[in-house]
């Protein structure tokens, strides 16, 4: 497994992490994970995997990057506290190594926040202080905000069909030594990044390095200086697929032929704020209404 540098904090992550939202597959699939090389596992406070993830780090915590966030209705300074306490007792650990800011929010002072993030890292309770799902503005805020302990990461979906951040959120954290934590790097469904390649690119390119599209689609993210992918897998197949697009690299030509060749969009800051307000209950429902569209919708709304 090959690795990245995280920020400028002298840590290299393996740069393809453990993905655990809506995760179901048990204890086995990620030790499995981790004993091929993914060193790096990621969750949240809302994931419902802390636990799983306990077992998992059994005997072996000191090898392993572990990543959780704090939810937006805990941002509060006591709240962060005992966000952060819990976490550690859910994850049977006395520190966590990246604790992030699962999305950022008007309600509370981002000062506060931080300053609380900040105490947690003098404690010793964790680590590296990261956020999720901030935009440029509001990571740069956050950035001027710390005093003592820098914003290493910035979590963000970022796969070949969904390049929202490349336009100013990616060249600004490359530039600045915030490593992008890619979720999703495989779109929510395959299928639906196949929607965006009526032309079968995807599928010569994998041909010709004997990969499949997983990989593929994994290896063009890590193609970016400064990304690392966490994608999920709730099988030990699904897992180890992943864990082996790591350690070779895309052709400049293969990589210019996915770029150019596979349909793709950036989504505009209504778009974004229209997904948050989604109840999660009915996701499920919107989800099964996307795949009975003809590909050609599918596309347009992907």
């Amino acid at each position: 497994m090959w690795s990245k540098a995280l920020g400028e904090t002298g840590v290299r992550l393996p740069e393809i992490g453990l993905g655990t939202w809506d995760y179901k597959g048990g204890a086995e699939p990620l030790r499995r994970g981790l004993q091929a090389g993914a060193l790096f596992i990621d969750t949240a406070e809302s994931y419902g995997s802390e636990a799983v993830i306990a077992e998992v780090l059994r005997g072996q915590r000191e090898r392993v990057f572990l990543a959780t966030k704090v939810s937006r209705q805990h941002l509060r300074r006591a709240d962060v506290l005992g966000a952060a306490d819990r976490s550690l007792a859910r994850l049977g650990t006395d520190y966590i190594d990246l604790y992030q800011i699962h999305e950022p929010t008007n309600r509370v002072p981002i000062e506060e926040t931080l300053a609380a993030m900040e105490d947690l890292v003098d404690a010793g309770k964790v680590r590296f202080i990261g956020v999720s799902n901030f935009s440029l503005a509001a990571l740069q805020r956050a950035q001027k905000v710390v005093k003592k302990h820098p914003i290493v990461s910035n979590q963000l979906r970022y796969n070949l069909v969904d390049r929202t951040i490349e336009e100013t959120l990616l060249p600004y954290c490359q530039a600045n030594k915030v490593t992008v934590i890619a979720y999703s790097p495989l779109g929510r469904q395959l299928q639906r990044i196949c929607d965006c390649d009526p032309q079968g690119t995807l599928d010569r390119v994998a041909q010709a390095m004997d990969k499949t599209l997983p990989q593929i689609l994994l290896n063009w993210c890590l193609c970016h200086d400064g990304v690392v992918a966490i994608p999920k897998g709730s099988s030990t197949e699904h897992i180890l697929e992943n864990c082996a697009a790591s350690g070779w690299r895309l052709t400049p030509e293969q990589f210019n032929r996915l770029d150019n060749g596979v349909r793709f969009r950036r989504r505009t800051g209504a778009e974004k704020a229209l997904r948050r307000l989604v109840p999660s209950h009915a996701a499920p429902m919107i989800k099964h209404l996307i795949q009975s569209l003809p590909p050609a919708l599918r596309r347009r709304i992907q």
